[in-house]
């Protein structure tokens, strides 16, 4: 669900919105990393001023911890350093 909203969100902000792709890892029951993928030079949108763009992503983010008690990191690195 997170992911899905994270993914959507950067699509509509990027110039290569068919290159976002978003993964998560639960690291335990109560932590997740949600990374995302985007072209080299949609890193820099998606992050945006002075980290602007991605902390809004994350304030929103963090209103569902309050839903499903699960804490977020939000993650964003360009598409080739995706492993395979």
């Amino acid at each position: 669900m997170i992911e899905n909203f994270v993914a959507d969100f950067a699509r509509l902000i990027s110039t290569e919105p068919e290159c976002i792709e978003v993964t998560r890892e639960d690291i335990d029951e109560k932590f997740s990393e949600i990374t995302v993928y985007a072209h080299q030079q949609d890193v820099g949108k998606i992050i945006g001023k002075d980290g602007n763009m991605i902390n809004a992503i994350k304030t929103v983010v963090s209103g569902c911890k309050a839903k499903d008690q699960i804490s977020y990191r939000i993650l964003v690195k360009p598409i080739d350093e995706r492993p395979r």
